[in-house]
């Protein structure tokens, strides 16, 4: 195909149309008129040979053809790398440019880092600055990176997609935390014991009754007994306190809670949980993108842990 004969205005109303996948919010995203965007697609369709969109019977929203499906990834991923190629040269002004941030972040991240990190950007960017910040989807976070759909992922390290640059913000310890008054007292925990127990385990999987500690178990050939999954490490405190459980999770999230909540060194070695920064390769020199790693960065110093008051 002769490049030449496509406009890049093409491709970025192709670009809205396969987000939206109509045409009326597509033309109103791109602040032209409906029949305007109408005839761009005619010319889309001409150029690709392709319908890319066919109308669905019912409604006004339509659905993309496998050519278009195969086109939606890399039309983003190259859209985006020219963007950042562009805003590179001009650099970024927080005070006075415009820019959307799409954060992704683990919750981990969403109760320790993401708080201060979007009271640092507040302070430090003028109101054309905005941010959404969204929870990760394991399953699609390494498709959306590589699209655009996010600038930045806050994630453990197992969650950071393959290709993506990274950098740690905070390393920290795992403990086993239980409630003041437990049943098992407050000695430290041997392996069997720890395996006798009945756990709780944060995860955003549906019926996902495994965690990162099911796999030193197995190593060491034992099992333990999840009996509780939730899908935020927000509801620990108050279940630990009102139940039996325990659970295994990075001292960061629970060294706020004390009074009510005694903490313990594992039974057995176990990898320090590390909380990353990632970002495409494509936005290494993003200015924006670089001001608000820079951000983040400012804020991983390391968190004072305290040994736990286990008595």
């Amino acid at each position: 195909m002769d490049l030449s004969r496509i406009d890049l205005n093409l491709l970025v109303s192709l670009d809205t149309l396969l987000a939206e996948l109509n045409v009326t919010k597509a033309a109103s995203r791109l602040h032209i008129s409906q029949p305007a965007l109408s005839a761009q697609l005619s010319r889309l369709r001409e150029l690709l040979g392709d319908p890319l969109l066919v109308p669905i019977q019912k409604g006004r929203s339509m659905t993309p053809t496998a050519r278009a499906l195969a086109l939606r990834g890399p039309l983003r991923a190259a859209l985006m790398t020219l963007g950042s190629v562009i805003q590179s040269e001009l650099g970024f002004d927080p005070w006075n440019d415009k820019r959307v941030f799409r954060i992704a972040a683990c919750d981990t991240a969403l109760s320790t880092i993401c708080e201060p990190l979007i009271a640092s950007i507040a302070k430090h960017a003028g109101t054309q600055i905005q941010v959404s910040l969204n929870a990760v989807d394991p399953g699609l976070i390494g498709r959306q990176m590589e699209e655009g759909i996010f600038d930045l992922l806050i994630d453990s390290s197992r969650g950071v997609p393959l290709g993506m640059r990274c950098t740690a913000l905070r390393t920290d310890e795992f403990v086993m935390a239980q409630r003041k008054g437990h049943p098992r007292g407050g000695e430290p925990i041997t392996l069997d014991g720890y395996c006798d127990l009945n756990h709780l385990v944060v995860s955003p999987e549906r019926e996902s009754f495994r965690g990162y500690m099911d796999e030193y178990l197995r190593s060491a050939g034992m099992s333990r007994r999840i009996y509780l999954t939730v899908p935020t490490a927000g509801m620990v405190p108050g279940i630990l306190m009102s139940t039996d459980l325990v659970c295994t999770m990075p001292r960061m999230l629970i060294q706020s809670q004390n009074d009510a909540i005694l903490t313990f060194e594992l039974p057995f070695e176990s990898e320090p949980f590390q909380l990353m920064m990632a970002w495409h390769p494509r936005d290494d020199a993003d200015a924006a993108i670089l001001w608000l790693r820079q951000l983040a960065q400012n804020l991983a110093a390391p968190l004072q842990t305290s040994p736990s008051d286990a008595k």
